[in-house]
């Protein structure tokens, strides 16, 4: 697959479909179809997992245990780790069909909030220096 360095999307799928093994998901087994949403142009990635082994590709044989639509400026944001994909079903800005439960292991593959490092102690400890 071809990524555009601009694409946070694109980006995320293909390092996704390179990583093989995740061992954060070893007792996870399904298939996610996330439809994303691009104006008029939705385009569709399927994530499998089996005990860890993650895939992705455009196209399935079976039916997906979850299906997931979201539209690409949110779906950016997820794949950049600025935004918490569980979070938006919780606002309704991401919808699921399915076991959504799926979801929830699917977010262990999302980077995390980016945190800025401390420079001053908080609280009690600032008071006590």
């Amino acid at each position: 697959m071809a990524t555009s360095a601009a694409d946070p999307t694109a980006r995320f799928f293909d390092e996704l479909g390179s990583r093989g093994h995740e061992p954060l998901l070893r007792k996870a087994t399904g298939t996610a179809r996330l439809e994303i949403v691009d104006g008029r142009r939705t385009r569709r990635w399927f994530v499998s997992v089996n005990k860890g082994d993650v895939s992705v590709s455009r196209s399935s044989d079976g039916s997906p245990t979850c299906v997931i639509r979201v539209e690409k400026p949110l779906f950016d944001k997820i794949a950049a780790g600025k935004e918490n994909a569980v979070a938006a079903v919780l606002r309704g800005d991401l919808a699921i069909a399915g076991d959504w439960r799926f979801l929830v292991w699917l977010q262990r593959l999302f980077p995390g909030p980016r945190t800025r490092k401390r420079t001053t102690a908080a609280g009690w400890a600032r008071r006590r220096t």
